[in-house]
């Protein structure tokens, strides 16, 4: 008995509300010319923002990166340097691949330095900075405040000297940047090619901005990169540099004391102790220069192994791929937003006024 009773609740439950959703439908019906203006308003306004909203530039470059570790056949060689108390660096690192490389390029330091890159623009060189403040009109806003009005971001001035105001503007465009202008992204980790994705509504400054980028982490990362081979290098070549002057001016004494001791007399041998003094800086001089020589050799081709090398697949070409709200997709979306919204609130007015009521 009390599951029939039930079951008829549930019954008169179910038609009661669909009695409800029919009433509710033919109130929408009712409002229809409201419901049709709100969408005829809505798609007004997205036309109007498919007109006033610039296109949005893509510049994309990809690059492959090629670092070769020393080691195999130098290892033998490498370990004869050690054990001169010479290193070659043949070492390799990893501080910058993978997600590192690719946090690299987003790091500030690498941004700010490419924000500082010289580029011509209307026969004018200026930095990207100001390329980028030109862009989005920023210095309208600054006329009335005297710490930026004169503000500049010259391609020759040093980081260090920013003033506060400066550092702060810098940061701002950093920002603005890292949050969705720059993605930078490794598709596949077993393949060692980057993308860099630079997105503005500037389609110049989308272009030099990701060229430059690309170019400062490179020259960056191969000085990084190659720097210990590079020290040890130079003091190779400064030591061997330094041993034949001294062998040279040996080879010059060896000779001043054979014309101080010419047709000398026999039994005169103490004359002759320079000359021979001298032979013997010749000698070792020879040996310590053959083995510098060898060295120096070792230290270049260790050098060239350890620069990586960084090719560049893809370039940015004008005319950008732009990305842009087109009309009829605006005329949908505004009109379908604003036609949800005027039912939606009709209908919050219906049920208030019923539960009121």
């Amino acid at each position: 008995m009390e599951n029939n009773l039930s079951v008829k609740s549930d019954e008169i439950s179910l038609k009661e509300l669909l009695e409800k959703a029919k009433k509710l439908w033919k109130y929408l019906l009712y409002q229809w010319k409201v419901i049709i203006i709100a969408g005829l308003v809505g798609a007004s306004l997205g036309l109007a923002y498919s007109f006033s909203k610039s296109p949005i530039y893509t510049a994309t470059l990809s690059f492959a990166l090629e670092d070769e570790k020393s080691g195999g056949g130098l290892g033998g060689a490498l370990g004869l340097a050690s054990s001169f108390g010479i290193d070659l660096g043949g070492g390799g690192g990893s501080i910058f691949t993978g997600s590192n490389l690719t946090e690299l390029f987003k790091s500030r330091s690498m941004v700010e330095k490419t924000l500082l890159s010289p580029v011509v623009v209307e026969g004018k060189t200026i930095s990207l900075a100001e390329m980028y403040i030109k862009n989005n009109k920023w210095r309208k806003n600054w006329i009335d405040n005297p710490k930026l009005a004169g503000l500049e971001f010259l391609p020759t001035v040093n980081r260090k000297y920013f003033t506060r105001v400066q550092d702060s503007i810098m940061g701002k465009i950093y920002e603005n940047l890292s949050k969705g202008g720059l993605t930078v992204d490794q598709k596949d980790k077993k393949i060692s090619i980057i993308n860099i994705d630079v997105t503005s509504q500037n389609e110049l400054f989308a272009k030099y901005f990701c060229e430059a980028l690309a170019k400062q982490v490179s020259d960056f990362y191969i000085a990084t990169k190659s720097k210990k081979a590079r020290i040890n290098m130079a003091i190779l070549q400064r030591q061997t540099d330094s041993i034949r002057r001294e062998l040279n001016a040996a080879i010059t004494g060896v000779a001043v004391a054979n014309d101080n001791t010419f047709n000398l007399n026999p039994a005169l041998n103490v004359r002759r102790t320079p000359s021979a003094k001298r032979q013997v800086d010749v000698q070792a001089n020879t040996a310590i220069l053959t083995e510098l020589v060898k060295q120096t050799e070792l230290a270049k081709v260790t050098l060239r192994k350890e620069t990586p090398l960084i090719q560049v697949i893809d370039r940015p070409i004008l005319p950008l791929a732009k990305e842009r709200l087109g009309k009829l997709k605006a005329l949908i979306i505004g009109g379908g937003i604003f036609g949800f919204l005027a039912v939606l609130i009709l209908l919050l007015k219906k049920i208030i006024n019923d539960i009121v009521g």
